[in-house]
């Protein structure tokens, strides 16, 4: 198997990514990070270091990989995994696996035979030498109060974190409720993983999507053919698996859930009638906009008083995802100014109208995820 510097190099040669010194300067990390841990093991095997053993934090170091959306860090992180020579080696969804950590401290609590952070964490030790993360996003308090105590304690025992983001460690988390619990994590984060920085000049995600427009009239085939395709250029994903594309819930926080039918590094599908035609705020737009860089909707009918209340959703459900500069696509029943026709509440929605086409502008597409990006 080659090492992932030279697959890299050769998608470079093969004019598949363009020269890029930050995107080159993370692969050497990640080459080096490859090389240690593929190397012969020291006297005592990865698997018996223990939490709190006088071995305290084995090397190599773990890789912190932020930056804007479409710099390359899935591409990267995709190229450093199916090229890691080690058994022991698991790659998930950031979110998934806090669920899973969740799960499992849950099943501690009722054996009540050690701390359930440590036992979690020592379960995890056992099966994984190498633990990559896509997308790290901390949106809940529970969380944010767990995560510096279990990330310690994964280290400690013998675990190898790669994580990617599309923030710095101390923006994480940034005004979250009880943001004092995840402090030793941000500290933690920048004492043991090497923070690296990926801010090419190339926006790949926009390469992906050349060609295709983001606002798709009328409903029908042709229409779901090209959202279809904009979810798999940005994904990677291949369509032939298209009945596999991986689902999500979303953490609506107050034990709620939203489920996402397709969830993928930073883009959802939903259907209108999910996200306007049930009762929803404008905390669970949030939720959406800041998980999410890209949002797709699909069955947008026309709009009016007969449907008042699925049009004010679906007004903060847009002023939510503009304020958070998250990329959206849509079918819909009509183009933007002809949402809305006539009637009480139309002359309001003139300013969703005009949010919805500079959207589409190349200006907006060209924006950072994230609030005031």
């Amino acid at each position: 198997m080659s090492g992932l510097l030279a697959r890299y190099d050769a998608l470079v040669a093969a004019g598949e990514l363009r020269p890029d010194p930050d995107q080159r300067a993370a692969a050497e990390r990640l080459q080096r990070l490859q090389d240690e841990l593929e190397a012969p093991p020291p006297k005592r095997r990865w698997y018996t270091y223990r939490i709190g053993t006088p071995a305290g934090r084995p090397d190599p170091r773990g890789v912190y990989l932020w930056g804007g959306v479409g710099r390359g860090k899935s591409m990267l992180m995709d190229l450093f995994f199916e090229t890691l020579d080690i058994k022991h080696k698991r790659r998930v969804h950031f979110h998934a696996f806090m669920l899973e950590v969740d799960r499992m401290m849950a099943e501690a609590r009722k054996k009540q035979s050690q701390n359930p952070i440590i036992a979690t964490s020592l379960k995890i030790a056992e099966q994984v030498r190498c633990l990559a993360f896509d997308e790290m996003v901390v949106k809940n308090t529970a969380d944010a109060a767990i995560m510096g105590r279990l990330f310690t304690s994964l280290i400690q025992g013998g675990v190898t974190v790669v994580t990617t983001s599309n923030r710095p460690p101390a923006d994480l988390y940034k005004d979250g409720i009880n943001r004092s619990l995840f402090l030793p994590f941000i500290a933690l984060v920048e004492k043991e993983l090497d923070v690296v920085e990926l801010d090419g000049p190339t926006d790949y995600r926009l390469d992906r999507i050349a060609g295709l427009d983001t606002w798709h009239t009328p409903l029908g085939d042709a229409s779901t053919a090209q959202v279809r395709e904009a979810f798999f250029r940005l994904t990677d994903y291949p369509p032939e698996d298209a009945a596999h594309v991986p689902s999500a819930d979303l953490d609506l926080g107050g034990g709620r859930t939203l489920h996402v039918p397709k969830s993928l590094k930073g883009v959802a599908v939903f259907s209108f009638k999910r996200l306007c035609g049930q009762p929803r705020g404008a905390a669970d737009y949030l939720a959406i906009a800041q998980a999410y860089h890209t949002v797709i909707v699909v069955g947008i009918p026309v709009l009016g008083p007969d449907n008042k209340d699925e049009a004010a959703r679906f007004v903060t459900l847009i002023d939510t995802l503009y304020e958070n500069n998250v990329k959206l696509f849509a079918t819909s029943a009509a183009e933007p100014e002809s949402l809305y026709p006539s009637g009480e509440g139309s002359f309001e929605f003139a300013r969703t109208v005009s949010r919805l086409k500079e959207m589409q502008s190349d200006d907006y597409m060209a924006r950072g995820h994230g609030l005031g990006a």
